[in-house]
């Protein structure tokens, strides 16, 4: 029983929850770049919310199955057959051996999660088999899936055809809204940078990656900023560097940084930093505390509830 990759994608790997708890030792979470897409998949199949799934990146694999089992397929929308016929997204599908799943043109969004009603049977890696993609390790030899690649599965099997509900399909067309609050060093820059920045005058760089989303506009002023030692960023920290274009840390980054960190996008939010393609414009909303953890909470009592639902 496995996958045999046919086409491998920009960049196909294996993601699960990462290898949360640490960043003190100089790891980064990494795992899935859109968390929520990837639960809402397995949810779909039954699975744990952070169950090892396919994440595709902007351009999509061909594959092909090598036993009947079931599988979901969300976040990024590209057209998509099996066997030739359309496919759609949020929904359970079932598949035989010898199908062929085909992702063609990407049309909204950056990357697509395809769960799988089945174990991959790979050794995990310090407790996870999330594909570390910067540092190499993890998933397949540490790096993105290749053409003639056969990923080995166990326990595969059939689920009942069912559908995400309407409040749960991810929607990639408007212009998306990030909510942040305020950094460690916020108070440091001048009051002209924090309005620049919110703004809405950024787009994202083609620089950007899973290390993190790199912002290109007008620079923010940042005269009198003081020296400072490294200190701890991690998914969502925003900073800024002497060139005063930001950065906003993503889920492969660095541990630890030495820039002004402006801003902070909250944690409900940094899974819609996976969805960014390049170009694309950003709005940012400050916010308090109080506000980031109240949408935290409804954020997960939505997923919370998701499986009563189907």
């Amino acid at each position: 029983m496995s996958l045999h990759i046919l086409k491998p994608g920009l960049q196909t790997t294996i993601q699960d929850g990462g290898r949360p708890g640490k960043l003190r030792w100089g790891l980064a979470r990494g795992g899935a770049a859109d968390t929520v897409a990837m639960a809402l998949a397995n949810l779909l199949l039954g699975n744990p919310a952070s169950h090892p799934c396919l994440e595709v990146t902007l351009t999509g694999p061909e594959i092909a199955f090598t036993t009947d089992m079931s599988i979901a397929i969300t976040g990024a929308h590209f057209e998509l057959t099996l066997n030739g016929a359309s496919l759609e997204n949020d929904t359970v599908i079932r598949v035989q051996a010898g199908d062929r799943l085909r992702f063609g043109t990407l049309q909204s969004g950056a990357r697509a999660y395809i769960a799988l009603a089945a174990e991959f049977a790979i050794e995990p890696c310090m407790g996870s088999l999330s594909t570390h993609v910067i540092a190499g390790f993890g998933g397949v030899a540490g790096r993105a899936l290749e053409a003639g690649d056969q990923l080995p599965l166990r326990n595969c099997r059939i689920e009942k055809i069912r559908r995400l509900p309407g409040a749960y399909r991810l929607d990639y067309g408007n212009r998306p809204l990030l909510r942040a609050v305020a950094g460690q060093e916020a108070h440091h820059f001048l009051s002209r940078a924090q309005q620049q920045l919110y703004a809405g005058g950024f787009t994202v760089s083609p620089q950007s990656n899973r290390m993190g989303i790199r912002l290109d506009g007008p620079p923010l002023p940042g005269e009198n900023l003081p020296q400072q030692v490294s200190s701890a960023v991690c998914p969502g920290t925003v900073q800024v560097p002497p060139n005063g274009l930001p950065i906003i840390s993503f889920v492969e980054g660095q541990t630890i940084g030495g820039y002004p960190r402006i801003a902070h996008v909250i944690s409900a939010d940094v899974h819609r930093l996976g969805q960014l393609t390049a170009g694309t414009v950003l709005n940012l909303e400050r916010i308090d505390a109080e506000g980031a953890r109240k949408i935290q909470r409804e954020k997960a009592h939505l997923l919370m509830k998701l499986p009563d639902l189907l």
